[in-house]
């Protein structure tokens, strides 16, 4: 992950992210660390953490950010999600069910958190009197990634900008960013940022990508979307990225299992 970041920033490429995830069944680098030492290989172009909120205390968060954002020479941009999986929010001690309002609940805290404010909470995050000594230097950006209509809505009720799911059809994605863009107006917003998202996996050889690509299909990670690519080929604007679909429901598998 070192050596890809710095290739990154030698290919100029314009910003740095690090995923959230929790009880994975494969390995993971938790994303605070890496993204801590990945900062120092990458200078000034903006980077930043994604938080699927509900799944932490958003002190912590906030802490994380007012650090990760001192360190980092550009700017820094929170990226946060609602999180999915009843198994992953059991063993985190999380209720599923109340993930949107924990979410906006929590995503409140941090950004008063950050502007400097002292924070009191009785509510579902029982607070007393936090504060940060360490904070971001300039105003934090918040992206929020989404799928569902209602949680495009909150992205654009709460934040500066919407991610997509990376599995998404150009069809799908026009409609979803349209509806981002209407959601916008509706709050009397400018329309912020609009992530379209790919996964990719860069590989030497075609065989050894698609060999990449079914062990990681054979290790539950099918709902990612993935195509392994090349070196060799057009240039990377052209790459395909498949697009796996729930054979019940005939979304793509992301849509279905994240359930945003």
């Amino acid at each position: 992950m070192i050596e890809r970041a710095a290739a990154a920033h030698r290919a100029g490429l314009d910003s740095l992210f690090v995923g959230d995830q929790h009880v994975s069944p494969t390995h993971y680098y938790q994303n605070t660390p890496m993204l801590g030492r990945l900062l120092t290989k990458w200078g000034k172009a903006p980077a930043g953490c994604l938080f699927l909120l509900p799944l932490w205390h958003p002190v912590l968060v906030a802490e994380q950010i007012g650090t990760l954002a001192a360190i980092a020479q550009g700017p820094f941009i929170m990226q946060c999600g609602l999180g999915w999986g009843e198994a992953r929010f059991a063993a985190m001690g999380a209720n599923i069910k109340m993930r949107p309002s924990a979410f906006e609940e929590a995503l409140d805290i941090i950004r008063r958190l950050l502007a400097g404010e002292t924070v009191s909470s009785a509510r579902r995050f029982r607070i007393a009197e936090a504060s940060l000594a360490l904070r971001p230097a300039e105003p934090v950006e918040v992206w929020i990634g989404a799928s569902a209509p209602p949680a495009i809505d909150r992205a654009a009720r709460l934040a500066e900008g919407w991610i997509s799911s990376p599995s998404l059809t150009r069809e799908e994605a026009r409609a979803q960013a349209d509806l981002y863009r209407e959601r916008c107006v509706a709050y009397g917003k400018q329309p912020g940022a609009i992530v379209l998202r790919r996964d990719i996996y860069v590989s030497e050889s075609p065989s050894e990508a698609q060999a990449v690509l079914q062990h990681a299909l054979g290790q539950g990670t099918e709902e990612r979307g993935e195509l392994p690519l090349t070196r060799e080929g057009p240039p990377c604007w052209s790459f395909r990225i498949s697009n796996p679909r729930c054979k019940s429901c005939r979304t793509t598998t992301r849509n279905c299992r994240r359930n945003r």
